[in-house]
């Protein structure tokens, strides 16, 4: 666990590098001209005369990174230093301000190279990202065990109310609410990356964090590696079932992969998933799923079993070391739920009737297939297939008819118009901003008074250099210590690039993940706070998924479809009764898509609250879970053990439940426009971005969801959006 001051990106993106390899020597004189040679010509050592100072991707290229970061790292040493070694006594200027302006320039070369590693990645990235994993796990090692360092952040912490400083101390020492926040933030990171620790017990603690480190990247480069590998080639007579969209989409597929005139299937979700959900050709299905869940699962040179097992190993090592039972209460003593026993209530509460529903679902399918004379045992392969056919007879609704209406350039001028609505934000496209992909868009982004707010990048396709999903990052975050530093947020997706001249077509779900993203960058360009550590979304799991999640609730509203929903052909919208059926069938496999959720996350915590690792078999362990809570077989985990980049490759290791957690709040936050009948209503729009989207890290996320809604959470609203109430 990391500092989170300015280089917080930088060092906690090193957490997820990993790998060494020795560069040939060099003579003193050699390395004194190559430096010198490497800084005239470095991107990074110059200032970025762009708009915005957004990153000049047209002259970055790969052989920049490794001396911007041994040039970085260096800087950012001496200004820790120089903290140290200050003789004046510790105090909020000196110290923990200085350590928030400390490590500019590693923050700038971390937040383009970590975007660009998952969007851009190929071999020589790869490797890069293996070097500089082991130095920057190192470098934030040094700063977080520092013990001379640590004395001077305690000493701040214990002085931060004043009560036992004298009047002209205190009228010096006074800090405001944010300002304690940051100090309480800063010692609390501390102490949770073992500054109270024996040198004995730090140097074993710095080990584990590097080869944890080595780990995490070895993890998320399988996966990629993993997932690249698989492509199911078809021909035209194996595209029963298949809308002219996806036909289109899988004939793309195929052209970028230099099969021209065949079909593919990649393990993208946008391309795998509508295959699952459409076509007829049973044996084709079962192929194509195989490949979907068992990425990382293959036995070969990608194979990300034994990685699993070792960092779990690792992590209940590490907590124990640091004074906690397990890692689960280790991530969750600094998080919203407090308790793993806390995240455990919800997930079962949440668990059981999902199960219920998901019995009824399976019957209702079943009942299809006899009607069909389907004699084969309903699979995991077939459920998607066999629901939709559930969906039309008894909603009479197709998703395939729902796409239609789904198209990407209008669904990006509904989220916009849902910013303007609820906080007076307008987005000017910009087409003289450099872009590191030709698919990238940049948007400005404008306050009602037309101030700039920050920079807005969409980055909406898939390709084979990109890692799967959709997530949002950050160029740069927001602050104002360092001056008015304006944000510059970026949006990623993997929907599949049509033929040419065709309309990008998403899915319902497709969209529903559009605004959530865009609800993470508002989170991240609304921010107005002072500090960096504290800025957007720089908060606990539990937290960072409610802004997200509450802002998907606006595409599934009758007046947003009626406007923006429109037929990519006709330009007309959805009839009133297409509405309807829409709203009708809303809560449909909603018992399939918990306990898929809800299995992952389960698992997730069943790893994390081990206290002794001996003998875990992933593939028996994640049965033995699952099984013990009663998963109906025909349902998979939504993301197993071997390709969950959440928890082995990310930040969401026994935090997975957040998505659920964070769905309490979204629901019953929602429920506050809804109770003043105007989902654009100006009062509650105001506390919502008082509150929850400017706040960053500021304030109690209790206080902060109360100011919002006036009260404490309920479960009702989840339990009823999803049908289980």
């Amino acid at each position: 666990m990391l500092i989170k001051t300015r280089l917080a990106l930088a060092i906690s993106a090193g957490l997820l590098l990993a790998g060494c390899s020795k560069q040939p020597e060099q003579t003193q004189s050699n390395k004194v001209a190559a430096v010198e040679t490497a800084t005239i010509e470095n991107p990074f050592f110059q200032q970025w005369n762009t708009p915005f100072g957004a990153p000049p991707f047209d002259q970055i290229e790969t052989k920049h990174f490794l001396p911007a970061f041994e040039k970085a790292i260096a800087e950012h040493k001496k200004e820790i230093a120089a903290i140290v070694n200050n003789e004046q006594p510790a105090d909020f200027d000196n110290t923990i301000a200085s350590m928030e302006l400390a490590g500019a320039l590693l923050s700038r070369v971390s937040g383009v190279f970590f975007n660009l590693t998952g969007t851009e990645s190929s071999d020589e990235m790869q490797a890069l990202q293996r070097k500089i994993s082991p130095m920057l796990t190192r470098h934030s090692n040094e700063i977080s065990m520092n013990e001379n360092l640590y004395k001077r952040v305690s000493t701040v912490f214990n002085n931060r109310n004043s009560s036992d400083l004298s009047s002209e101390q205190i009228r010096a020492a006074e800090l405001n609410a944010e300002q304690i926040r940051l100090v309480e933030r800063i010692h609390r990171s501390f102490v949770h990356a073992g500054a109270n620790l024996t040198p004995e017990q730090r140097t074993e603690l710095a080990t584990i964090n590097e080869r944890i480190s080595a780990l995490t990247t070895e993890f998320g480069q399988n996966s990629l590696n993993d997932s690249r590998a698989f492509k199911l080639v078809l021909e035209e007579s194996d595209l029963a079932g298949l809308s002219t969209a996806q036909r289109n989409a899988a004939a793309a597929a195929a052209k970028a992969s230099g099969l021209p005139g065949k079909y593919v299937i990649t393990l993208n979700r946008a391309s795998v998933q509508p295959f699952l959900q459409f076509s007829e050709r049973r044996d084709l299905r079962e192929q194509a799923f195989n490949g979907w869940t068992k990425r990382g699962d293959n036995d070969n040179e990608f194979d990300n079993k034994t990685i699993i097992v070792e960092m779990v190993e690792l992590r209940a090592k590490r907590a124990q070391l640091l004074g906690y039972k397990h890692h689960s209460e280790y991530v969750l003593s600094n998080a919203m739920a407090g308790t793993p026993e806390t995240a455990m209530d919800l997930l079962l509460k949440v668990w059981e009737p999902a199960v219920v529903k998901a019995e009824q679902e399976r019957e209702w399918i079943k009942e299809i297939m006899a009607k069909e004379g389907a004699t084969h045992k309903l699979e995991p392969w077939d459920w998607r297939f066999y629901a939709e056919k559930v969906r039309k007879e008894k909603f009479n609704l197709d998703q395939g008819e729902i796409a239609e209406y789904f198209e990407l350039e209008n669904m990006l001028e509904a989220k916009f118009y849902v910013a303007n609505r609820l906080f007076g934000l307008t987005f000017e496209e910009r087409n003289d901003i450099s872009v590191y992909n030709p698919v990238v868009r940049v948007w400005e982004v404008k306050d009602s008074a037309g101030k700039s707010v920050g920079l807005f990048f969409g980055d909406y396709y898939a390709r084979s250099s990109k890692q799967s999903g959709a997530w949002m990052n950050s160029f740069r975050d927001q602050q104002k210590l360092a001056g008015d530093v304006k944000p510059i947020i970026v949006n990623n997706m993997n929907l599949n690039k049509p033929a040419e001249g065709e309309a990008t077509l998403m899915s319902y779900s497709d969209a529903v993940t559009l605004f959530h993203e865009f609800g993470h960058g508002l989170h991240g360009l609304l921010s107005n706070v002072t500090y960096p550590t504290l800025a957007g979304t720089s908060v606990p799991r539990d937290w960072v998924e409610f802004p997200a999640q509450l802002f998907e609730h606006f595409i599934a509203q009758p007046e947003m479809l009626k406007k923006f929903a429109l037929h990519h052909k006709t330009n007309e919208p959805m009839s009133a009764e297409l509405l309807a059926r829409i709203k009708q069938a809303s809560t449909f496999n909603q018992g399939f898509a918990t306990v898929e959720f809800t299995a992952s996350a389960l698992v997730d915590m069943a790893y994390h609250q081990m206290t002794e690792v001996k003998d875990l078999n992933v593939r028996e362990f994640e049965d033995q879970v699952l099984s013990a809570y009663g998963k109906p077989e025909e349902i998979v985990m939504r993301h197993r053990s071997t390709h969950f980049g959440h928890i082995f490759a990310g930040g969401y290791s026994s935090a997975y439940y957040a998505y659920m957690w964070s769905e309490i709040l979204d629901a019953d936050g929602f429920d506050a426009f809804i109770e003043k009948k105007d989902i654009f209503d100006k009062e509650t729009a105001d506390r919502l971005y008082k509150f929850i989207y400017s706040r960053g890290d500021t304030l109690d996320y209790f206080e902060a969801y109360e100011g919002f809604r006036g009260r404490k959470p309920t479960t009702d609203a989840l339990l009823r959006n999803r049908g289980l109430d």
